[in-house]
C-alpha cells in the first residue's frame, strides 16, 4: 500500500511527468515494439482460425476446447514467469518469450486434427503467455520511473498491432494459405526481435529512479511474501482482469466466426471486425493517461465496463453487419483500459508477483472463454453465447467500484 501511494502522489500533472530522460525514453520505445509485436502476431493467427477450424474438421464445441489451449499454455507459465523475471529480469524475460511467441505461431497451420491443434496451441500460448508478463512488469517499472500514468500507452500498442495484424490478415486470407501466412508471421517476429531485443535488454527502468526509490524498486526482484490484505487486492484486481479478458479472448477468437458463420460476412470483412475492435481499443487507450489523471482509475473502470457491456450487446445480437461490427467499435472502447489499469495496479502493490498473480487470473477469462462460448454456441447459438460478455462487464464495472475501497483510489 505504501509504495501505490508513493506512485499515486508522483503520476498526475507532476511538474516531472514529461522530464524522462533519453535513456527511459528509449527504453518505453523498445518495451512499445514489443507490446506491438504480441497484438500483430497474435491477431494473424486470430484471423486464420476459421480456416484452420476447416482444415481440422472442428466443431464449435471442439474447436473450443482446441482453443482452450492457448489459455491454459499461458495460465500454466504465468506464475513461473513471475519467478524469471525476479531472478533474470523482466527485460530478458521479455525478450526470450518473443523469440518462442514468433516460432510456435506457425505451428497451429501444420495440424491435421484437433488434438494436434490442441496441443501447438499449448505451446503457443505459453509464449504469449510469458511474454504477456514479461513485459507488463517491466512497464510497472517504468511506469514508476516516469512518474506518469503511461501502462495504458503501451497497451494501446498491443492494440494496435492486433488491428495491423488483422487487417493484413484479411487482406491475405483469400490469397494466402494459412501455413504461408504464418510462417511469414514467424519471419517478421523473429526480425522485430533481433532488431528492438539489443536496446531492451540495455536498459532498465530502475536506474534513472533517484537512489531511494532505486532501493525500493530493486527490492521488487527479490521474493516477498505479500500479506493478506494486498493479496486480497491483487485478486480483486485479477478478477477484474478475468471479466474483461473474458471479452477480448471471445471478440478475438469468436468475433470472425460470428461474422462469417451468422451474418455471411466475407473472410476479409469478418476478418474487419476484429481489426475494428482492437482499432478502438487502441484508441481508447491512448486516451487512457489523460483519462485516469483526469477522472481517477474507479471512474475509469466502471464506465469502461458498462461501455463494452452495452457495445457487446449490439455486437452479439444486431441482424445486420455494419450494426455488430458498430458494437465491436464500442465494446472495443469500453474494455481499452480495464485491464491494463488492473493489472498496473496489482503490479504497483507486490511487483512481478502480483502482475503474475492479476495475469493469470486474468487469462483464466481467456481459459474460460472458449470452451464456455463454444458449449454455449452448441447448445444455444453463437449470438446468445456472446452475450456472456455483456454479462461479465457489467461484473468488471461493479468491482472496480467495490475496488475504490481497497486503495482508496
Amino acid at each position: 500500500m505504501p509504495r501505490l501511494n508513493k506512485m499515486r502522489t508522483a503520476l498526475p500533472r507532476g511538474s516531472g511527468g514529461n522530464t524522462a530522460p533519453a535513456s527511459l525514453s528509449r527504453l518505453r520505445t523498445a518495451l512499445t515494439v514489443f507490446f506491438a509485436l504480441d497484438g500483430f502476431l497474435f491477431a494473424g493467427w486470430v484471423v486464420r482460425i476459421p480456416a484452420v477450424k476447416q482444415q481440422t474438421g472442428a466443431t464449435a464445441s471442439t474447436l473450443g476446447l482446441a482453443l482452450l489451449g492457448v489459455s491454459a499454455g499461458a495460465v500454466i507459465t504465468m506464475m513461473l514467469t513471475g519467478a524469471l523475471c525476479r531472478r533474470h529480469g523482466s527485460h530478458a524475460v521479455t525478450v526470450v518469450c518473443g523469440v518462442l511467441l514468433s516460432l510456435s505461431i506457425a505451428l497451429p497451420a501444420q495440424t491435421g486434427s484437433v488434438t494436434a491443434l490442441g496441443l501447438v496451441l499449448l505451446l503457443f500460448g505459453a509464449a504469449y503467455g510469458g511474454m504477456n508478463v514479461a513485459m507488463n512488469s517491466a512497464a510497472v517499472d517504468l511506469v514508476t520511473a516516469m512518474r506518469r500514468p503511461v501502462m495504458p500507452s503501451f497497451h494501446a500498442a498491443f492494440s494496435f498491432g492486433g488491428m495491423t495484424g488483422a487487417g493484413l490478415g484479411g487482406l491475405v486470407a483469400g490469397r494466402l494459405s494459412p501455413a504461408t501466412h504464418l510462417l511469414a508471421l514467424t519471419g517478421v517476429g523473429l526480425l522485430v526481435t533481433a532488431v528492438t531485443g539489443p536496446a531492451l535488454l540495455g536498459g532498465r527502468a530502475a536506474a534513472a529512479l533517484p537512489t531511494e526509490e532505486r532501493r525500493t524498486d530493486d527490492s521488487r526482484e527479490q521474493p516477498r511474501r505479500m500479506s493478506a490484505h494486498t493479496r486480497r487486492v491483487v485478486v480483486l484486481f485479477g478478477v477484474i482482469a478475468l471479466c474483461t479478458a473474458y471479452g477480448e479472448g471471445a471478440l478475438a477468437e469468436w468475433g470472425a466466426l460470428h461474422l462469417s458463420q451468422d451474418l455471411r460476412a466475407t473472410p476479409g470483412l469478418a476478418a474487419a471486425g476484429y481489426s475494428l475492435f482492437a482499432l478502438m481499443m487502441g484508441i481508447g487507450r491512448l486516451t487512457g493517461t489523460t483519462l485516469l489523471e483526469r477522472f481517477g482509475q474507479t471512474r475509469t473502470l466502471v464506465a469502461g465496463g458498462m461501455t463494452a457491456g452495452v457495445g457487446m450487446l449490439f455486437g452479439s445480437l444486431a441482424p445486420a453487419v455494419w450494426l455488430t461490427l458498430l458494437g465491436f467499435a464500442v465494446a472495443g472502447l469500453g474494455l481499452a483500459n480495464i485491464f491494463p489499469v488492473a493489472v498496473g495496479r496489482a503490479g504497483a502493490l507486490a511487483g512481478p508477483s502480483g502482475v503474475a498473480a492479476a495475469s493469470t487470473l486474468g487469462y483464466g477469462g481467456m481459459l474460460l472463454g472458449p470452451p464456455v462460448i463454444g458449449f454455449l454456441a452448441d447448445w444455444f447459438s453463437l449470438p446468445s453465447a456472446l452475450t456472456t460478455v455483456t454479462l461479465l462487464a457489467a461484473v468488471a464495472a461493479a468491482l472496480g467500484h467495490t475496488a475504490r475501497h481497497a486503495t482508496n483510489a
